[in-house]
């Protein structure tokens, strides 16, 4: 008897870029979004077993390293912020942010936010996860059928175009506005504009 396992296809995974996605906050998208609506919706949309969810976060001094091996411990870094006096309520209400998408079933890949203070006294804040998100899609390659990215931002368009050549179905749910032409090229009929979502999942 032919074991069925072996004819079983692989489930689907979603990649989701925050800092494309949501850059500018509900101000800039116009809405809020219910995360909780949102993961329920890519799974059943799209067969996701596994969301993965890239973003920055500010450690306002927390010791953590890259080296550690280890994700950032996002209880003990939210101790640390309710007892120093200087933490930004912004930052705490982030981390608390992120502990509640995790309850909700995402899987984060969080990265230490770089402060840059600029001779002309302009402060840049910077947390590009693009290599940390283009790495996973290489690590999980043979674990899915197909991916579902939610990013518009063109740096992916290299490894969206080997996933297509290799047989992988990509598609994009990104907000059109953000969306690089070639991204767009690549998707085709594949390509959903998250705008459009907008009663299905907002808050």
């Amino acid at each position: 008897m032919v074991n069925k396992c072996l004819h079983m296809k692989k489930p689907s995974y979603a990649f989701i870029d925050a800092s494309n996605l949501f850059y500018g906050g509900e101000k800039s998208l116009g809405w809020k979004i219910d995360y909780k609506k949102l993961i329920k919706y890519i799974r059943e949309k799209y067969n996701v077993r596994k969301v993965f969810y890239y973003g920055g976060v500010e450690l306002n001094g927390f010791i953590y390293s890259i080296l550690d091996k280890k994700p950032i411990d996002l209880k003990k870094l939210l101790l640390y912020l309710n007892h120093k006096q200087s933490a930004n309520q912004k930052n705490i209400q982030r981390v608390k942010f992120y502990l509640k998408l995790s309850e909700f079933g995402y899987i984060l890949n969080l990265k230490p936010v770089k402060i840059f203070h600029e001779a002309n006294g302009v402060i840049t804040k910077k947390a590009n996860c693009d290599v940390d998100m283009t790495f996973d899609l290489m690590k999980y390659l043979k674990e899915y059928s197909g991916v579902l990215i939610l990013s518009g931002d063109g740096d992916f368009a290299i490894v969206i175009k080997y996933l297509i050549e290799i047989g992988k179905t990509v598609t994009i749910l990104a907000r059109g506005e953000r969306t690089a032409r070639e991204i767009k090229q690549l998707a085709g009929k594949n390509f959903r504009d998250f705008n459009y979502l907008r009663e299905l999942i907002k808050f």
